[in-house]
């Protein structure tokens, strides 16, 4: 596990500080084809149904390069050759979620991250946590259900259930973006326990994933996902 400095400073002890979720800057991750823009409204308007405003920002697809923006970063490749999904389109996704961190850890500010196909169902509550609080319901394969109400570690699976959905503070960003340069892998396996000691999460969860399409994944990739039906599409 990467020693992040973040067990001493968010340790049991520490008066923790509470955070106001509508004033959060939140952002929504999309890419510039008609289905994600349409997703990701749908996304905007669920958050401000619970008043968060929720902002659009475009992500990184394959017609930008990203093969050779993560050469530019130092960020290593092997982790996103694998069976499930198409490399380029995954690489590209991780390097939007990597920008957000980026920006976290720029501006000194906390960030919540959604990604086009979420859905706000509940209040996002204001809540203590240590560096990344992930909202999301799991959107694929199996997972345990937390035993307790509330700020959990993550348990629902070792990594993140689907990054649809989290909350990342500078502190913690910045740690993402320093072990990226050894680690680097699709955004949910890649924020995983055994990596980091400070990922959890909150149920119930608020947030769940309503999708019908996928711009990342092969169709082997797709099976697994509880919205996958046989009109689900691969764009």
């Amino acid at each position: 596990m990467v020693k992040s400095g973040l067990s001493i400073l968010f340790n049991n002890t520490e008066e923790r500080v509470h955070y106001d979720t509508s004033s959060m800057r939140s952002f929504v991750i999309y890419v510039p084809i008609e289905e994600s823009e349409k997703a990701a409204a749908r996304c905007i308007r669920s958050a401000a149904n619970f008043q968060i405003n929720v902002e659009l920002f475009r992500g990184v697809t394959p017609e930008d390069r990203p093969i050779r923006m993560a050469e530019e970063l130092n960020i290593p490749m092997g982790g996103f050759k694998e069976r499930y999904s198409r490399f380029e389109n995954c690489l590209s996704a991780f390097l939007s979620h990597r920008r957000l961190w980026e920006w976290s850890a720029h501006n000194n500010e906390e960030v919540l991250i959604f990604e086009h196909d979420a859905v706000v169902t509940d209040n996002i509550p204001d809540v203590p946590y240590r560096g990344v609080l992930s909202y999301g319901h799991p959107s694929y394969g199996k997972w345990i259900t937390p035993s307790t109400l509330g700020v959990n570690k993550l348990v629902s699976k070792q990594y993140l259930p689907g990054a649809h959905a989290y909350r990342v503070k500078p502190e913690a960003a910045k740690v993402l973006l320093k072990t990226a340069l050894d680690h680097a892998a699709p955004t949910d396996l890649y924020i995983r326990n055994e990596l980091f000691d400070f990922v959890e999460e909150y149920y119930p969860w608020p947030v769940v994933v309503k999708e019908t399409f996928s711009t990342i994944q092969k169709e082997e990739g797709c099976v697994a996902k509880h919205g996958y039906n046989e009109d689900y599409q691969l764009l």
